[in-house]
């Protein structure tokens, strides 16, 4: 999953990496690191900055004021931990746009560096679940021009094609990450990556999409729902983690985690009362 997915993706990518650093004025060192399908790239610029691309095909929309790492940049309180963003760039070459980003280094490991989800227990201490209650708490307060993450029309149909039910007739919506998995958060202490999803999200969306990538490993999980039981309890908690589930079964039928098909499916007729088809 985190590596390019054939020598010409390799190519493009490290060519636009080398180009970043051109605009930017800086050198890159170290490692490279690879995101999704190899649609990211990154590597480390300098002592204490890290310089990330993110490609797509030519003509996709650009991103709205407020929107990704440079909306949350602006609107997200440094209370909130994540990387600062020191400088960005975009050109488009040969059929793709690239954007770059030059922020923070973060010398804390992620917590999953090879995949999103978990398969050991991380053994994270009390005071990191302390404070990624109170960071989601201070995001969810956050107002602004955002866009919308999960949007309604998708759940009219991802619904009944993944879980069985009827689409819900209204999401209740706070603002958060967007993609908080266990690949993008740093054990202690806590910071919070890759802001490219960021914005309006369902209630309990967040701790929901954590939660069903943590089912592989049952106390992570209980700890998950302990920690925001208050969140997922509620009506629009449990909407919010239904999408949540929703989005990993789709993940699922594309063909990635098919470990944790069965238990997707378990947390979601546990909470619906219907098995999803499978």
């Amino acid at each position: 999953m985190y590596a390019p997915p054939d020598d010409g993706t390799r190519a493009r990518m490290e060519a636009a990496l080398n180009e970043a650093a051109r605009r930017l004025g800086v050198e890159t060192a170290g490692p490279l690191a690879w995101g999704w399908l190899g649609c990211t790239i990154g590597a480390r610029a300098g002592d204490d900055r890290w310089l990330r691309v993110d490609s797509g095909k030519a003509g996709r929309p650009q991103r709205a004021p407020g929107e990704g790492t440079t909306g949350a940049e602006q609107l997200v309180p440094g209370e909130v931990p994540r990387p600062r963003l020191y400088a960005v760039t975009a050109w488009t070459a040969d059929g793709y746009t690239y954007e770059a980003e030059l922020s923070d280094l973060v010398t804390t490991p992620v917590v999953s560096p090879h995949r999103c989800d978990l398969v050991i227990d991380p053994d994270l201490p009390e005071q990191w679940w302390t404070d990624l209650r109170h960071t989601l708490d201070v995001l969810a307060k956050v107002d602004g021009t955002m866009r919308v993450t999960v949007r309604d029309s998708w759940a009219a149909r991802a619904f009944p094609h993944f879980l069985g039910i009827p689409g819900p007739s209204e999401i209740e919506r706070t603002t958060g990450h967007g993609d908080l998995q266990w690949a993008n958060i740093t054990s202690h202490p806590l910071t919070l990556l890759d802001w490219e999803r960021w914005g309006r999200i369902p209630v309990g969306f967040d701790a929901g999409t954590l939660h069903a990538a943590s089912l592989a490993v049952p106390a992570t999980a209980a700890r998950l729902r302990e920690t925001f039981a208050d969140v997922l309890d509620t009506d629009a908690g449990r909407v919010g983690e239904l999408c949540a589930l929703a989005e990993m079964l789709q993940a699922v039928a594309r063909g990635w985690y098919p470990h944790l098909a069965q238990s997707l499916a378990d947390r979601a007729e546990h909470l619906t009362g219907v098995r999803p088809p499978m």
